[in-house]
């Protein structure tokens, strides 16, 4: 059995040059790459108590969705401005060049529910920073944030010091 690092294919100068992607649909497009992405995971909320997983759009879905049912917990979407139908909270973060802004439901979480966040990557960190925001506004607590893929050269995990974050996988670089 491959592991996950071998399922990922790394595309240099993408975006732009100087930067090496690593590609995350090339794990998707890949029925046990998918399955081992999930349960790897998925294994790093094991022992945990928390009350429901939370998501952004797009790829905190793809992995987030498939861990929260397996576990038997809800699932809260997280996205960008204008695409809930509800009253929503949001916030705003910074990009590399610019800025957005992310919603969730006024009523998605409880005071005092214990939240696991799920997504693909961690990079700069801001989306992440943001989610959080909107969960603690809600009275929510987040007990662990958990990533498939960390890029530790953009030192996203400082923006969530104080909060348990794990990744799957590690690359040095940007």
């Amino acid at each position: 059995m491959k592991s996950i690092e071998e399922y990922v294919i790394s595309i240099p100068d993408f975006p732009e040059p100087g930067v090496l992607f690593r590609d995350v649909t090339s794990i998707l497009e890949d029925a046990e790459g998918l399955r081992l992405a999930i349960d790897l995971m998925q294994e790093k909320l094991e022992g945990m108590e928390f009350d429901v997983v939370v998501g952004p759009e797009s790829r905190g879905f793809i992995f987030g969705m498939p861990i929260a049912y397996n576990l038997k917990k809800a699932f809260i979407p997280i996205r960008k401005k204008g695409k809930l139908p509800r009253e929503t909270i949001s916030e705003s973060y910074e990009l590399e060049y610019g800025s957005a802004e992310i919603e969730m439901h006024k009523d998605a979480i409880c005071p005092g529910q214990k939240v696991v966040i799920i997504d693909d990557l961690i990079a700069t960190g801001g989306t992440t920073e943001a989610m959080i925001r909107l969960v603690e506004r809600l009275g929510g607590e987040v007990v662990k944030v958990v990533f498939l893929m960390e890029l530790e050269g953009l030192e996203g995990r400082k923006k969530l010091t104080g909060y348990p974050v794990e990744s799957v996988i590690s690359y040095p670089g940007k």
